[in-house]
């Protein structure tokens, strides 16, 4: 038996669910990918064009879905433009990026500030040291270096943890997520003809990947990390986590898992590194870790904390981060820490009070509250999880606790749930396992909108 995080997070189970009819599905299916291709004309024009220079027309492979996606041309509030003049309600936000919403006014401002008093110096200065400040307080690190994406965060905690412990290893999640650094690239999702047993899974490297060793575990699983632990802490220099999954829609840690997991750490003499580039501020004003009440070793951080300007950090305690003091670790960045990023960082610590997140969090869990009611109503095969500003629809019977548990989900219904809000104005990220996000920016009528629109889907399914 396990318990969920208790009093930090939601997850409501359907009371009685029905299993839906395959063939309503599929027919609901073909008719929404017909409509999508009869509304967005001007999208599927401006892929055809944009393909001629950019590999799958897009600037970021997850982008692209079949048989081509939507295109944006402005975005204000919680609302975007897309090329065929249709306003979308966008629940992805960036995956936390625009935590403030699109064109936030104080980041605007601070922007501008910072464009009129130099954009680039490449030189020490008091605003990237003001940042700092700023971050360290919030996240309660002792140093704290910028980058300016997740994956070079993620990269240089581990190679920060590598060059403090004198070890190579890295041991890491089966379906976590942590960017593009390439040990961080095994078993992110991998096929499960290749993915062994589960308690010990095996480690799937992409193709041109040259990750060295790495060795997998499953979430919420301390036996299975506790093994791999005793057989190779020699080799080991980290274990890098999200302290709440969110690579495979919302995957919420069993009570007691993480400072299990902190406890194993320090018995092996390993480092322990949060990877907070999706949770950060959505999770609450001071992140994960200090919410769920256990603190890593590293801490990887981007999206939230900029506003929405390319920005990243990796910090933690002063003793390890001293190998970058002492340039065993170097770190190197032509625009790392530029004015323009950290007066993201001042918006972003005037604009993420408390209260303003713990209102947008409030309307989470209304939305979270009311869905599993309707969830309830129409004995949907159906859950509900959320996390701080984050929530979304898990379309299984039982709860995910690991990535096993993730791909025994039934993915026709989510990409028929994800097609049918598209349709109607809604956007949220098209991997099918993402989440929505309640941004500063969203009020009572996009709880409204979102909420409703599940309804319609729910009375289409039962129909």
């Amino acid at each position: 038996m396990f318990r969920q995080l208790e009093t930090q997070a939601f997850r409501k189970l359907s009371k009685n669910p029905v299993q839906l009819s395959e063939k309503r599905v599929d027919e609901l299916l073909a008719s929404e990918w017909e409509k999508f291709k009869a509304t967005t004309l001007g999208s599927e024009l401006e892929y055809e064009i944009a393909k001629e220079t950019l590999p799958l027309g897009v600037v970021s492979s997850f982008q692209h879905w079949d048989p081509y996606p939507i295109s944006i041309v402005s975005a204000k509030g919680a609302w975007m433009t897309d090329v065929d003049g249709r306003e979308l309600l966008d629940l992805s936000m960036g995956f936390g990026a625009m935590l403030a919403g699109h064109l936030n006014p104080v980041v605007v401002a601070e922007a501008k500030e910072a464009m009129e008093t130099g954009m680039l110096f490449v030189t020490p200065s008091p605003i990237s040291r003001d940042a700092a400040e700023r971050i360290c307080k919030r996240f309660s690190i002792d140093l704290v270096r910028f980058a300016n994406s997740g994956t070079e965060a993620t990269m240089y905690a581990v190679r920060t943890a590598r060059a403090f412990t004198g070890k190579d290893a890295v041991v890491k999640v089966e379906g976590g997520y942590h960017g593009s650094y390439d040990p961080l690239t095994v078993s992110a999702k991998p096929s499960l003809d290749k993915a062994g047993p589960a308690d010990f899974p095996n480690a799937v490297v992409p193709e041109g990947a040259n990750p060295g060793t790495v060795y997998v575990v499953p979430f919420n699983n301390l036996d299975s990390l506790e093994q791999i632990f005793k057989a190779h802490s020699s080799e080991i220099a980290c274990f890098i986590v999200e302290p709440v999954l969110e690579n495979l829609a919302i995957v919420l840690p069993d009570e007691g898992y993480l400072q299990g997991v902190r406890d194993l750490c320090d018995k092996f003499g390993i480092v322990l590194i949060f990877d907070e580039v999706k949770t950060g501020l959505t999770a609450g004003p001071h992140g994960a870790a200090q919410r769920i009440g256990v603190q890593p070793d590293l801490i990887s951080l981007a999206k939230s904390i900029g506003g929405g300007l390319p920005l990243a950090a990796f910090g933690g305690k002063r003793e390890i981060m001293q190998v970058v003091v002492d340039n065993k670790m170097p770190h190197f960045g032509t625009f790392n820490g530029n004015p323009l990023a950290m007066a993201g960082v001042r918006a972003i610590d005037k604009i993420c009070t408390p209260e303003a997140l713990a209102a947008a969090e409030a309307f989470n869990m209304q939305a979270l509250t009311r869905i599993s009611e309707i969830i309830d109503e129409y004995q949907l095969p159906a859950h509900t999880v959320g996390f701080g500003i984050k929530g979304c629809i898990t379309w299984s019977v039982e709860p995910v606790r690991n990535y096993r548990d993730y791909k025994a989900t039934d993915f026709k219904i989510a990409e028929l749930s994800w097609l049918w809000s598209l349709n109607r104005g809604i956007i949220t990220p098209p991997g099918l396992d993402e989440q929505w996000l309640i941004s500063l920016a969203h009020g009572q009528r996009e709880i409204d909108l979102l909420v409703e629109d599940f309804r319609e889907l729910a009375q289409a399914l039962r129909a």
